[in-house]
């Protein structure tokens, strides 16, 4: 979000004005307030409206293309551009793909072991902490 200042939002919080209990006020829009759900329509939006912009290298990079890029290079570059590190948004990224799994209908067991958790209690962890339900609230094959 380049219009908003990156070292004044890093471990820091910034109220964006609500219109409503559902809406908040960001930019020249309103948006309504994302869930779980619809977090996806909500970053199409933003993309969109040209509130969210692209960093070639952090999508290189997550895109498991590094070649020969620094890793000082790609700290900067996750740092400035998301605000977290790269190891924090690889472990998002595989709580969503478990959780995809879980709701297709795969077992808590093969996606705890494909998705490379250590045991099913580290999946419940980590989807408990990063999505906000466990293996067994999203899984379909109970």
């Amino acid at each position: 979000m380049p219009h908003l200042p990156l070292k004044k939002l890093l471990d820091k919080e910034i109220d964006l004005p609500k219109t409503t209990d559902q809406f908040f006020w960001l930019k020249d829009s309103t948006y309504q307030i994302p869930k779980y759900e619809n977090i996806e329509t909500f970053i199409e939006r933003l993309w969109r409206n040209n509130i969210l912009m692209h960093d070639p290298i952090v999508n290189t990079v997550l895109q498991n293309h590094i070649g020969e890029i620094p890793s000082r290079t790609v700290r900067y570059h996750f740092s400035t551009t998301t605000g977290l590190p790269q190891s924090h948004i690889r472990q998002v990224e595989r709580a969503k793909l478990a959780a995809t799994l879980l709701q297709q209908g795969v077992t808590i067991l093969d996606v705890a072991y494909s998705t490379g958790y250590f045991d099913q209690s580290h999946l419940t962890k980590s989807l408990k902490k990063i999505i906000g339900y466990t293996p067994a609230q999203l899984n379909t094959n109970r």
